[in-house]
């Protein structure tokens, strides 16, 4: 007989692989808010979320990614964690296709804000991040484009808690379970303006880092630092030695609040030495990385917990 060790283990490294390459958080980042946040749902909210999931186009591939024998209690879990990188995974699908300008990144026409569920096959990569302009040189800021990460968590909740049809809420559920993990990385709540990218940095992707090699974008030194490798045992290992995130932090609901909390840590722990003016590259100290490694992990048990508390209030 397989034990249960072993068996989680070979589920975590299908779902691993299959999550990568990653984007955001990058695939284990959400595989993580995932996991923290699948031990808080109640029983209720975890047939729902269940029944759901079943009906995303990539349901089936998910499933057979999981040995056969995988118990049922893990078995969901895995479906969830997986279920939270699907809006990452259409990124590579050759039936979704970019919308809008800028490579996809900003948002372009009626299709942009349209909410119509998996007949969608764009891939609105505007939806996963809100560029809040900031300018240390007094250059004057763009607007915020929308739609956008903010706001797309406020159109989708707002369907899960109402009398949408289930196949809505279950592209809206989707998109949730991966954007609320999304906001919670700083340089998705931001991009820095000044004289010589006044039209921003594009959350930190146009400034390069030395990490130790040079040419490495500051946003993907962000997105990776929980992890980017396929060990079986690092999603779930890393998420049960997260801290415990404040009660009262995790209560909070309103999604521009979390925006704004990340946007505040972009400017207090991002875009701080050795970070500086332009595009770099800009070596990364070892106390950086160290101060960047403890935001990361606070901010993914906080996005988690909040993740829980969503679900639980609000889908019907």
């Amino acid at each position: 007989m397989t034990s249960a060790r072993p068996l989680l283990a070979s589920v975590l490294l299908c779902v691993v692989l299959f999550a990568q390459p990653g984007f955001g958080w990058d695939g284990q980042g959400h595989m993580i808010v995932a996991y923290v946040a699948y031990q808080k749902l109640n029983k209720k909210t975890r047939t729902r979320v269940g029944n759901l999931m079943k009906l995303n186009p990539d349901y089936d591939k998910w499933v057979a990614m999981l040995p056969k024998d995988t118990p049922t209690r893990y078995r969901r879990m895995m479906l969830f964690m997986i279920a939270a990188t699907w809006a990452d995974q259409i990124k590579s699908e050759s039936n979704y296709s970019d919308d809008g300008s800028n490579n996809g990144n900003t948002p372009d026409g009626t299709t942009s804000s349209q909410n119509t569920g998996y007949t969608d096959l764009l891939r609105h990569k505007y939806f996963h991040f809100v560029d809040t302009p900031f300018s240390d040189d007094g250059t004057t800021l763009p607007p915020v484009p929308t739609p956008n990460a903010e706001e797309r968590i406020d159109l989708f909740r707002g369907v899960l808690a109402g009398s949408d049809p289930s196949a809505l809420k279950s592209y809206d559920m989707v998109w949730l379970l991966h954007l609320v993990g999304d906001v919670h990385q700083p340089l998705h709540a931001t991009t820095r303006v000044s004289s010589t990218q006044t039209d921003g940095d594009n959350g930190g992707n146009a400034v390069k880092v030395c990490n130790p090699g040079c040419g490495v974008a500051l946003h993907a030194f962000w997105d990776d630092l929980l992890g980017t490798g396929s060990d079986v045992n690092v999603a779930i290992t890393t998420a049960k030695s997260l801290p415990a995130p404040n009660a009262t932090d995790a209560a909070k609901t309103d999604a521009a609040t979390w925006v704004q909390e990340s946007f505040d840590l972009a400017k207090s722990k991002v875009y701080v030495s050795p970070i500086a003016a332009g595009a770099g590259p800009f070596t990364l100290t070892a106390a950086y990385k160290s101060s960047a490694k403890k935001v990361a992990r606070k901010r993914v048990a906080l996005a988690g917990a909040r993740l829980a508390n969503l679900l639980n209030d609000e889908l019907k």
